[in-house]
């Protein structure tokens, strides 16, 4: 067994380099005064960034932190309305509704056993020969 993650390791550590080495390109630093502004070129979101202590600390764009409330908000009124069940509610179908699912499927089926029984009459009244 540890032959066989080792080998899996062995195999799959080049495609971790490359995913890697395309996440390094992702985002580019350029220094604006005596901070940095990231762009991140998969999604084109824009963060400040600003040396402390010899860590770079970045924060977002004023514009960004808008958007990202705002999609707070808006999911947090939907988690309130999935609680309060009324969404839940409406989805479920009515008794009439299933009194007549469950009649069109027994229908179905009765059709289909029939038919299954048909396939077998003819089978035990016209045998296929034997070709052994």
């Amino acid at each position: 067994m540890k032959a066989f993650v080792i080998t899996l390791g062995v195999f799959f550590m080049p495609l971790a380099a490359t995913a890697a080495e395309a996440d390094a390109g992702r985002f580019q630093l350029e220094k604006s005064g005596d901070h940095f502004v990231r762009l991140d070129r998969q999604t084109g979101a824009m963060s400040i960034c600003q040396d402390k202590d010899g860590a770079l600390v970045c924060r977002m764009a004023a514009d960004e932190r808008v958007a990202y409330e705002d999609e707070l908000d808006r999911l947090a009124k939907r988690v309130t309305a999935l609680e309060q069940g009324n969404v839940a509610q409406r989805a479920l179908p009515s008794d009439a509704e299933v009194d007549r699912s469950i009649s069109i499927m027994e229908r179905m089926m009765k059709s289909f056993m029939g038919m299954v029984k048909e396939f077998q009459a003819e089978e035990n009244t016209n045998p296929l020969p034997q070709k052994t």
